[in-house]
């Protein structure tokens, strides 16, 4: 069975077959990979993927409401656990970010529909045949990031953001050669 050169364990490979790439309607789901996405700057996927049970509990299973009530003992609570990445400023982003996802969950009623606007409600479906070839950003993760950061997110940088995208849907980045590229809306 072929699939994308990066699954190489277990756990990649479970959440590379199980998980990338499939489009994402669910906004306790778009939180999640808004955490997750945002602690792996300048980390392997992999780290994170080994934490992700540790931040479900930590950060109260993804609840954006739960999460924007963190107080700063809650943060220093948060900042002694070593199941997650405990970067100060990675922590303190999920906070405001789960403050600034309610607004947007309030104006686009749901965060779903405001971030599939940015693809017209499609995934975008990539042809790519060798790792090399993805890019680590685009225009259009630029207008997210930049969309993102006007609205109050942190850690939403351009590359941060078209990972969202691969892990999320919006854009399909299997390799054509991948068994997943059809399956998740590959040409």
């Amino acid at each position: 069975m072929n699939r994308c050169d990066w699954a190489k364990n277990e756990l990649a490979i479970r959440y590379h077959d199980q998980e990338w790439g499939v489009p994402v309607h669910d906004d306790r789901r778009w939180f999640e990979f808004l955490i997750l996405e945002g602690a792996q700057a300048g980390l392997s996927w992999d780290t994170i993927l080994r934490k992700r049970e540790a931040y479900r509990l930590a950060f109260a299973g993804f609840d954006p409401e739960a999460v924007a009530g963190f107080d700063e003992a809650r943060v220093e609570t948060l900042l002694a656990d070593p199941g997650i990445v405990r970067n100060r400023l990675k922590v303190t982003s999920a906070v405001k970010n789960a403050r600034a996802f309610l607004r947007v969950q309030e104006e686009f009623s749901g965060f779903d529909p405001y971030i599939w606007r940015f693809v017209e409600g499609r995934p975008v479906a990539n042809s790519w045949h060798e790792l090399g070839q993805i890019p680590a950003r685009t225009p259009l993760s630029d207008a997210i990031s930049k969309d993102l950061k006007k609205r109050g997110f942190t850690f939403v940088g351009t590359t941060i953001c078209y990972a969202l995208m691969q892990a999320t849907g919006l854009v399909n980045d299997h390799l054509v050669g991948c068994f997943r590229h059809r399956e998740v809306g590959g040409a």
